[in-house]
Order: structure tokens, then sequence, then C-alpha cells
């Protein structure tokens, strides 16, 4: 298992329902076979996104 990563996302970035997410600082879990990024603001909050609208963190 790869550790996770601090990323932020894109402005106007859409999880995999369509719906807008805020804009903010998220851990990459990883990649699934379908080619989605799950990433997660807390224990409790994952979103699928494209990987394309995730920007790497400059204080990771």
């Amino acid at each position: 298992m790869t550790p996770s990563k601090n990323v932020a996302i894109k402005p106007d970035t859409r999880n995999h329902k369509g719906f807008f997410l805020q804009p903010g600082n998220n851990e990459l879990m990883g990649i699934d076979e379908s080619g989605w990024a799950l990433i997660c603001v807390d224990d409790s909050s994952c979103h699928y996104v494209d990987p394309d609208d995730l920007v790497t963190s400059a204080l990771s």
C-alpha cells in the first residue's frame, strides 16, 4: 500500500456524481481500476474525482 499524499483540487472540480467540491486540501488515497482518484477530507468525507483535477500540495 502506498502512503497517502496531500493534494488540492482545481476550482470547479466535480466528483463522480457530478457535484461540485469545495476547494481545499485532501489526502489522495489512491486511484482505482476505472481511473477515478479517491480523495478524503477526513475519515468520513471522501470523494472520487478525475485525477486531472488534482494539484500536488507544495507543503506535502
